[in-house]
């Protein structure tokens, strides 16, 4: 009885659909290969942000810097896919809930976002 109230809890826990993928998230941890990278270092700023828009639309904020492009979840919402300026890149969804995103892609590493109020 107790491991089926677990896995209940953990699948409505882990909820991850594109309403609460809505809004601006600002990256709050990098690593690649196990090796945490310096965000400020790396982008020369911690103003690093990803917005996702109700209509698919999406930008992506370095600093001073705006890319425009779309979004989509994949169907099971285990994938995040964005096209902007940048390149088109497919995340692994690891974790995803209203405040935290943690999202791998295996050429940059494990990100982990914080939703932000604007």
């Amino acid at each position: 009885m107790c491991f089926i109230t677990f896995a209940l809890w953990f699948n409505s826990s882990n909820a991850q659909t594109a309403k609460e993928l809505v809004g601006k998230w600002q990256l709050v941890g990098w690593s690649h290969n196990g090796n945490k990278k310096d965000i400020k270092d790396y982008f020369r700023t911690d103003q690093v942000f990803q917005e996702f828009m109700e209509n698919g639309k999406f930008l992506s904020t370095i600093g001073r810097e705006k890319h425009h492009g779309k979004w989509h979840l994949s169907q099971d919402n285990k994938e995040l896919h964005t096209k902007s300026a940048l390149m088109p890149m497919v995340f692994q969804i690891e974790y995803f809930d209203s405040e935290k995103r943690i999202v791998t892609c295996p050429q940059f590493g494990r990100f982990e976002y914080k939703k932000v109020e604007e």
